[in-house]
């Protein structure tokens, strides 16, 4: 991503327009545009000026500029912010993502593993993980009785703990071997018992586990698994706002596509502008990916589409959502479907000369983190449910709740890893959940679906184009042309469903 486009995103998800003139006056600037926007924004938000960033500021700016040292610059004339909601973006990947990665998924991974630990450390028997090298060698020592201390010994074949990740998972006749591996080496582990062996069908590769483990008494080159320890998240009280506001939640318009459902796509548009009760209390629209259908993203893709530009497919995408009432902010994260970057995790949508216009746009990476009136809600277009669906035995597309359930379980938004959602190797990773979520919400399934886990309210808002021809043979049934429409003030939820 150019200094020019991450410029722009930053002002327009710190809420500034920036006027097409100053924009075409950045991009014939040699300097950095990234700070001269940042230092106008900062100066903006001080003086509680929300007017549009022009050509004057600029100049301000670069007028102060001596040595390299930027004065406060003057500010212009403003316009009154008349959207009073109090909205946050906690996380946005945008900005942490490196473009110029080195390859090195020693670093994804070891960083997936220590915030996952630190996670699993509020847990009491975290005092009790001892390393994986640790307790090969005590096992080592404990089968040629030569243990110094007895009482060590006993207590260690009794039980032990480890954490690590899943490196393989392998059913056999009566039982379930895993391998687990931390910072200091592997061990292979066994589930026995038929609870142990139930739970364990629900493991995904590469996911971080707590484990209680004793040594075989039959095979004393066996390591038993006791207990089973996910990060999780925990019982909590979600977050309520403190009057009777809605976000609505929608995902995958898929713009472009033959299946495009674009009469309800604008029935639901000229509701949001209608005099009904509830349209007057919704002030966000959160909308989780697939903004567009996109160019070869699977096979025979072209026939099934009315434009094959993506750029036009973009512009008629914005003209759509631009209709979007102005006094309800509108939080927009991209998909697998849409252009720019595919691997997880996603920026921000780059190409934003159609989106320029839309002041009241967050255009923000995949996945982020919002604050809505005091209710953080997790958006992530949801491309891992796809892995997660064929791993673990039960799941299917009509149920993603359970899928995300085990997202949630796992404390990460996409734990395993080669198959078929690509992940970038970053030197941290930014899909493990370090927040607990009020909202979780997801699409890219194409299935309306509503639950609830541990106190999180769980939505996957099912999509706006009707089943393909290769979502038939992906055994898709789409529930499409729904929104879903939360109470932040009760963090209850109900369906609008526009399939007339």
């Amino acid at each position: 991503m150019d200094s020019i486009s991450i410029a722009l995103i930053y002002a327009i998800n710190k809420g500034y327009q920036v006027h097409p003139d100053a924009f075409a006056f950045l991009k014939s600037l040699d300097c950095d545009v990234e700070k001269i926007i940042k230092t106008i924004v900062d100066a903006k938000n001080k003086f509680k000026k929300k007017s549009p960033i022009l050509i004057d500021d600029i100049k301000n700016v670069i007028s102060s500029d001596v040595n390299g040292q930027i004065d406060e610059p003057v500010i212009t004339n403003s316009i009154t912010d008349s959207n009073d909601e109090n909205y946050k973006i906690i996380f946005d990947p945008t900005y942490k993502i490196n473009s110029e990665n080195d390859k090195d998924f020693f670093k994804l991974f070891d960083s997936r593993y220590r915030k996952t630990l630190k996670i699993l450390s509020i847990r009491s028997e975290s005092r009790q993980i001892r390393k994986i090298k640790h307790i090969k060698d005590l096992r080592n020592k404990s089968r040629f009785s030569s243990l110094d201390n007895e009482n060590e010994r006993g207590k260690f074949i009794d039980s032990a703990f480890v954490a690590g990740l899943i490196m393989s998972k392998r059913n056999r006749k009566n039982d379930v071997e895993l391998v687990i591996d931390d910072t200091t080496g592997s061990i292979p582990v066994v589930c026995k018992t038929r609870d142990l062996i139930n739970e364990a069908s629900s493991l995904v590769l590469d996911q971080m586990l707590m484990l209680e483990i004793s040594l075989s008494k039959r095979n004393s080159n066996d390591f038993v698994i006791k207990d089973i320890i996910f990060p999780d998240i925990p019982e909590h009280v979600a977050a309520k706002s403190g009057t009777e506001s809605y976000v609505a939640l929608i995902s995958d318009l898929h713009v472009g596509s033959k299946y495009f459902m674009e009469n309800e796509f604008n029935d639901f548009i000229s509701w949001l502008s209608s005099d009904d009760e509830i349209v007057s209390k919704i002030k966000f629209v959160c909308i989780a990916g697939d903004i567009v259908d996109g160019i070869g993203i699977y096979p025979n893709q072209d026939k099934e589409l009315i434009d094959i530009n993506i750029n036009k497919q973009m512009s008629y995408a914005a003209a759509l959502l631009q209709k979007i009432p102005k006094r309800m902010h509108v939080f927009l994260i991209p998909g697998n479907h849409d252009p720019g970057r595919r691997a997880l995790p996603q920026t921000a949508l780059t190409d934003l000369r159609d989106f320029q216009p839309l002041e009241n746009f967050s255009i923000i990476g995949n996945p982020s983190i919002v604050e809505l009136n005091k209710v953080k809600l997790l958006m992530f277009h949801g491309q891992s449910l796809d892995d997660v669906i064929a791993t673990v035995p039960g799941l299917s597309y009509s149920k993603p709740v359970e899928a995300m359930k085990i997202l949630l379980k796992s404390r990460h938004l996409s734990p395993i890893y080669g198959n078929r959602t690509p992940i970038a190797p970053e030197s941290e990773d930014m899909l493990v959940m370090d927040d607990v979520p009020d909202i979780f919400h997801a699409g890219h399934v194409h299935t309306t679906e509503v639950g609830r886990y541990k106190g999180t309210l769980i939505v996957n808002s099912g999509a706006w184009q009707k089943q393909t021809k290769f979502q038939q043979t992906m055994g898709i049934n789409p529930t499409p042309g729904i929104c879903i429409l939360v109470d932040l003030g009760r963090l209850q939820s109900f369906k609008k469903d526009f399939n007339y």
